[in-house]
């Protein structure tokens, strides 16, 4: 695991030594914003951040399809996009490969810097509910699980960035094969009104949407959280299966 810790101290000095952290942060502080105004917006809104989480259902502007979650889902694929892509496009991709480091520590060291940028911006969004707190009285439980919910759904957003990132030497390339792949399990719920019975109960439960307005609304099951560390951990091992097949080429 020391290797693991290495590789991951080495991005997040990367990561800040770049604009796309500040890029990608002040873009998530600033719909963030947006979401949070929204949801309290208006007369008889109720102190909760449940709208912030799984979008406005009071009739807002910004409809309830985007949320708190949904901005995560657009800016993951950009976070984890240079993190193998980068590597294959220089060329060093194959340095690391043949060095004294196991390819799992390779995706884990990696996927574990962008994770750690997520949980910095999720605190960087707790002044919300500081605010909430100020004015008014509002139900800690769903707050708690609501964060620990979107912790959950980003990382398993990041480990389908990386699963795309480790595709192609191009960062474009990657970023745009990971939103679709998330975009399409952000919208498989949708499907389900085409089926019934045990077909749409499937596709519901392939929906990470789904699971994650339980945390929303202070839900916290064990059922929920294997679903995402079992999905995270299923693309996360994709990612390390592409670097050994890369490996013996």
């Amino acid at each position: 695991m020391k290797n693991t810790w290495l590789i991951a101290r080495k991005e997040l000095g990367t990561y800040f030594s770049s604009p796309i952290a500040y890029v990608i942060m002040t873009a998530f502080l600033v719909f963030t914003g947006l979401l949070f105004i929204d949801s309290i917006n208006g007369a008889f809104r109720e102190a909760t951040m449940r709208p912030f989480f799984v979008g406005e259902t009071l009739g807002g502007v910004l409809g309830d399809s985007i949320n708190g979650a949904f901005v995560l889902l657009l800016l993951g694929p950009v976070l984890t996009m240079r993190l193998l892509a980068e590597e294959a496009k220089l060329g060093t991709i194959e340095l690391l490969l043949t060095s004294p480091v196991r390819d799992f520590e390779v995706v884990l060291g990696k996927f574990v810097a962008a994770l750690v940028i997520v949980l910095i911006l999720l605190a960087l969004t707790l002044y919300y509910p500081i605010m909430l707190g100020i004015f008014a009285e509002p139900d800690p439980g769903p707050i708690f699980s609501g964060y620990l919910g979107m912790a959950l759904i980003g990382a398993l957003f990041l480990s389908v960035g990386m699963f795309a990132s480790s595709l192609s030497s191009s960062q474009i390339a990657s970023a745009v094969i990971g939103m679709i792949i998330l975009l399409m399990f952000w919208f498989i719920n949708e499907a389900a009104d085409f089926f019934s019975g045990l077909p749409a109960d499937v596709v519901q439960f392939v929906s990470p949407r789904t699971h994650f307005t339980d945390f929303a609304r202070g839900l916290v099951n064990t059922e929920t959280i294997i679903y995402f560390v079992a999905l995270t951990a299923i693309f996360l091992f994709l990612t390390i299966r592409v670097l050994e097949a890369r490996r013996w080429r």
